[in-house]
């Protein structure tokens, strides 16, 4: 399993990955907010887009970032929102479609 080298916060709104395999992404915080996996976000019976993209400022940022377990992050931005558990594994399979 892929797991990150290094997690860098780049700025109050981008995040950066080097992970195991030597890949590096980034990620900004709008990217991540609009991808959000919780419940809140995503119909947890259909999979379904609950989230109305636009209503995502285009200025948010990352009030505080936290590791969850030895699996993912928790991004709490600045809209409030803070629920969304991105495991590692999520996290890489978005690095390819954004």
């Amino acid at each position: 399993m892929l797991e990150p080298a290094q997690i860098i916060e780049e700025s109050d709104s981008e995040v950066s990955i080097k992970w195991s395999d030597d890949a590096e992404t980034k990620y900004n915080a709008v990217q991540l907010r609009r991808s959000c996996p919780c419940a809140g976000c995503i119909n947890e019976w259909t999979g379904e887009k609950q989230l109305d993209d636009a209503k995502i400022p285009e200025d948010l940022s990352f009030r505080h970032i936290s590791i969850v377990g030895r699996y993912a992050l928790n991004f709490h931005f600045s809209d409030g929102h803070d629920t969304g558990i991105f495991s590692f594994a999520f996290l890489r399979k978005l690095s390819d479609k954004i």
